[in-house]
């Protein structure tokens, strides 16, 4: 048995980064767009629990928010693959997060920036070069020109590749902490145990700190992870069936109009393309 969990899971991400303040903030700093006199010295946890300011709006729960020493928020999500439900659910939890700051007839100077720290254990933008994708309020025309208080961040794991970035020395740790360290671990690289977070970090993850139950958690998770992908991947499979049959019965009915208006009979056309009869009656009326 490996000596180590996964640090990716539900349990062990919101053990290290929901429970220990120094992690997470080591955590924000290495993965956010901060410059340094913008850096997080302190936080404190805030409930996970978006709770909805009207009873018809949709409740969420996040792995980890909190809010620093310039009352500044950030949420962080751990997400094993990416879809469209989730591009959703990130918005709305960042605008939760701005909105629920101000009450009623409260000044709008209240409000404070929020950052939405999005790592993902898959490929969302295989269009888009880089691991790392920054999003802004930017004005199209003038990308300089940037309305503050919204930042997301969306990391995707599997495009990370050590060797060919030259990132944050901690950027690189805490990442290659997230895509080196799983359940057949047995022994950690050497360097990421030099950095003393990250050995905090992995000593966490020790299998013999958790308990049978907790163990039991663990692995229910994988499980659920593993069917959702699965149900995932044949629903792909099946709309791009789907797509191929539509695209191939469109190309018939195109065929056949033209054929109709080139003076083929109809009979003709049936027996070219496959098309039943009543369906190439409807196109020449």
């Amino acid at each position: 048995m490996a000596r180590y969990l996964d640090p990716r899971a539900d349990l062990t991400f919101k053990r290290v980064f929901g429970e220990h303040k120094d992690l997470v903030i080591s955590f924000l700093n290495a993965m956010l767009p901060l410059k340094d006199n913008e850096l997080i010295e302190s936080i404190e946890y805030l409930s996970p629990e978006m709770v909805p300011d009207h009873p018809m709006r949709k409740f969420s729960i996040v792995d980890v928010r909190c809010t620093d020493q310039l009352k500044r928020q950030f949420i962080v999500e751990m997400q094993m693959y990416w879809t469209k439900d989730f591009e959703k659910r990130m918005m709305l939890n960042t605008s939760k997060a701005i909105v629920q700051q101000v009450g009623t007839g409260e000044d709008y100077r209240l409000l404070q920036p929020v950052y939405s720290l999005n790592i993902l254990n898959d490929i969302y933008a295989p269009e888009l070069d880089g691991y790392y994708h920054p999003y802004a309020l930017v004005n199209q025309n003038h990308p300089e020109k940037v309305i503050e208080g919204l930042r997301l961040v969306i990391i995707e794991l599997p495009k990370f590749k050590p060797q060919t970035y030259n990132e944050k020395k901690m950027q690189v740790l805490w990442l290659r902490y997230l895509t080196e360290i799983d359940d057949n671990t047995d022994k950690v690289a050497p360097e990421l145990l030099e950095a003393p977070e990250l050995r905090k970090a992995i000593d966490i993850l020790e299998r013999s700190a958790f308990t049978e139950p907790e163990l039991a958690r663990y692995d229910k998770f994988w499980d659920t992870v593993s069917t959702e992908k699965t149900a995932l991947g044949s629903a792909h499979d099946e709309g791009y069936a789907e797509g191929l049959a539509e695209g191939e019965a469109k190309g018939k009915l195109e065929t056949a109009r033209n054929l109709l208006k080139m003076g083929v009979s109809p009979n003709l056309i049936a027996q070219a393309t496959g098309l039943k009869p009543e369906q190439i009656d409807r196109l020449s009326n």
